[in-house]
C-alpha cells in the first residue's frame, strides 16, 4: 500500500496543485485514464470546500490530502480542521456515509455552497464518504484500479 500525503495552506491557489498531484498519483495507481478528469474535478471541489471552511472559520492549519493506493482501489481523503456539529447527521445527496456522519462546518452561513460542492462530488464519484468530528471533517473518495499489464 503506497501513500502520498499533501498538506497546503488554505489558499485557493494551492487547490490546482492538489488536483495535479492527485491526477498524477491516480494515473500511477492504475485508475482508468477516462476517469482522471473526474478525479481532478472531485479533488478540486473537496479541496476548495476545505479551503473555504478554513478561511471562513479563521483556521490557519493546513488542509490535508491523503492519496492511498491499495490492491484494487485508489482513495483520496481531503481533511479540514473545522469542528463539526458534534455528531448531528447531515444528508449528502448521493453519498454513502459512515455511521451517523455529518458535514463539518454545517452550522456556517454557507451551507448552500457546502451542499452544492458535496453534490458535485457525489455526481463525480460513486464511492464517497463524508464524516465530521470535533477535530474536523473528512471527505473520502475512492475509485477502482486496474492491474498493471506486464509486457513480455
Amino acid at each position: 500500500m503506497a501513500t502520498v500525503e499533501l498538506r497546503f495552506s488554505a489558499q485557493p491557489e494551492h487547490v490546482r496543485t492538489a488536483r495535479l498531484v492527485a491526477a498524477a498519483v491516480a494515473r500511477r495507481a492504475g485508475v482508468d485514464e477516462a476517469v482522471l478528469d473526474e478525479v481532478r474535478l472531485a479533488v478540486g471541489e473537496a479541496c476548495s470546500r476545505a479551503v473555504g471552511l478554513h478561511r471562513s472559520h479563521g483556521i490557519t492549519a493546513p488542509v490535508r490530502v491523503v492519496l492511498t493506493e491499495e490492491e484494487k482501489t485508489f482513495s483520496i481523503e481531503v481533511g479540514d480542521e473545522v469542528p463539526g456539529p458534534g455528531g448531528a447527521a447531515t444528508s449528502v445527496p448521493g453519498a454513502r456515509s459512515a455511521s451517523d456522519p455529518s458535514v463539518s462546518g454545517a452550522d456556517s452561513d454557507d451551507d448552500g455552497e457546502d451542499e452544492m460542492g458535496l453534490a458535485v462530488i457525489s455526481g463525480l464519484v460513486d464511492d464517497v464518504e463524508v464524516t465530521s468530528s470535533v477535530s474536523g471533517g473528512v471527505i473520502r473518495m475512492s475509485w477502482p484500479t486496474t492491474p498493471a499489464t506486464v509486457l513480455p
